[in-house]
């Protein structure tokens, strides 16, 4: 199976997104009434859990957390039961915590190996919509208010003449397994400025204005390594709403071995042999972060061949 088959962590969600209940506001506020609906409380990006994982909140406390929210947004069904999250961002980290009835804040990535992967997909999804809130407080046109609408998937300028609908931001961001254009099978690694010595991760980049997803892996090559690559091939997409980015997997060959690092974004680059990688995986060192898209190209790489 390859990745573009299998479901990386923050996708798959369980939840229907119910797109057309977000333009009924009526209906919106009547589930938030129902005794089954679920409420995920968030703080400034972090889940809010107790010892069993994420809270849920109660009706009656969900009541309470939403006067002190600083919005309440729709994230859509499980079977016939309505999930919501709130944002406490604007109450000191103790006092949301004490309101939600929970233990702590927690960062989604440290969670996500001990959450089910749809638990771990609603809880990004959560974190990345009310962040957007958080930052689109105005309109970017005319610089009035924003308030938000559609249940919580869009806000609307205030300003009188402008009027303009804004939505979240996707930001798309290319990574790739670059492979040496001869035997033996080699990959292109590289430390990026302000990672550990010894700390080797493949090439990414986020995709530029009027390009396609197969130009920027060619660009992005160039400009951080000095690789040309040809057959780029696409692997698979993951949701990386820290804060708001789309990872595309791609694999490609270089035409050559030369590697010319930019000395900005990458202090060095190297070739690494299968051999030498599953030597760096028994040492106890990590292929890339375990939840994220290039560790499973890593693996998938190093699955291709002996």
């Amino acid at each position: 199976m390859d990745t573009a088959e299998r479901v990386l962590a923050y996708g798959g969600g369980w939840l229907d997104r119910a797109g057309p209940l977000r333009t009924d506001p009526t209906r919106l506020s009547a589930l938030l009434a129902e005794s089954s609906t679920v409420v995920l409380a968030l703080w400034r990006d972090r889940c809010l859990v107790d010892a069993g994982g994420p809270v849920r909140l109660t009706a009656e406390r969900a009541s309470l957390v939403r006067s002190a929210a600083g919005e309440t947004v729709f994230l859509g069904l499980d079977g016939d039961v309505a999930v919501f999250a709130v944002d406490l961002s604007a109450l000191p980290e103790r006092a949301a915590v004490e309101m939600a009835g929970a233990a702590r804040s927690v960062d989604v990535r440290a969670l996500v190996g001990r959450l089910d992967p749809g638990d771990a997909a609603v809880q990004a999804y959560a974190r990345g919509l009310l962040h957007w809130h958080r930052q689109q407080g105005y309109c970017g046109a005319c610089g009035a208010p924003a308030v938000a609408d559609g249940g919580g998937h869009m806000r609307t300028c205030t300003g009188g003449e402008c009027g303009r609908l804004l939505f979240p931001r996707i930001e798309p961001a290319i990574i790739v397994l670059v492979e040496a254009p001869g035997p033996p099978g080699r990959c292109l690694l590289a430390r990026h400025a302000g990672a550990a010595e010894d700390a080797f991760s493949t090439l990414a980049g986020f995709v530029e204005v009027g390009e396609s997803l197969e130009d920027a892996v060619r660009r992005e090559m160039a400009e951080e390594a000095g690789v040309t690559v040809t057959d780029v091939t696409y692997q698979g997409s993951q949701a990386w709403p820290f804060p708001a980015g789309l990872m595309v997997g791609f694999r490609a060959t270089a035409t050559s071995d030369e590697i010319r690092v930019d000395g900005e974004e990458l202090l060095e680059a190297r070739w690494f042999t299968r051999a030498e990688l599953r030597d760096r995986v028994a040492s106890g060192r990590t292929l890339g972060r375990v939840d994220a898209i290039d560790h499973r190209l890593l693996e998938d790489w190093l699955a291709a061949g002996s």
